[in-house]
């Protein structure tokens, strides 16, 4: 039986965290007269592209696994299952690598020096406000079983 209180509590919800660092690395960029990134504008747009397309696609098949393991990916709501299979054999967080790939293709995008050097402090808070307390609150529910996982699977890559 889940209560209200059966999910980890997380800072808030991870692509809020993500969207927030973007735009105010692009702001602040605004502010203080960012140069560009120095890419030609072609392959800036390419890359891009190719990074946000390959970031949602990443979060999609992540998500879809806790979609058939009949678990919500959404850190907010309980947990029913662990998923340890797919992309969560190689990394414990496949969606929060996926949006960080499409921050990063958002920045490019953006040209935007400063939103692409915020990304890392923006890892460092979903690490430790979010994946942290997941991790805490996964041990709890699950115990030995994701003790073992966390032995086996890194948490980023």
């Amino acid at each position: 039986m889940t209560t209200a209180k059966d999910h980890p509590g997380v800072l808030a919800p991870p692509p809020l965290i993500y969207l927030g660092f973007l735009l105010a690395g692009f702001g602040l960029g605004q502010l203080v007269s960012e140069p560009s990134l120095g890419l030609a504008v072609d392959l800036r747009r390419g890359l891009a592209f190719v990074l946000v397309i390959g970031g949602l696609l990443l979060d999609g098949i992540a998500a879809g696994t806790f979609r058939r393991l009949g678990t919500p990916p959404e850190p907010w709501k309980p947990t029913t299952a662990l998923a340890t299979g797919g992309l969560y054999r190689y990394s414990r967080n496949p969606i929060y690598v996926g949006f960080a790939i499409t921050y990063a293709g958002f920045a490019l995008a953006m040209d935007s020096p400063v939103a692409l050097a915020l990304l890392i402090p923006c890892l460092i808070v979903v690490d430790r406000f979010v994946i942290a307390r997941e991790e805490r609150y996964l041990t709890g529910r699950f115990g030995a079983e994701y003790e073992a996982y966390k032995g086996k699977v890194r948490r980023w890559l």
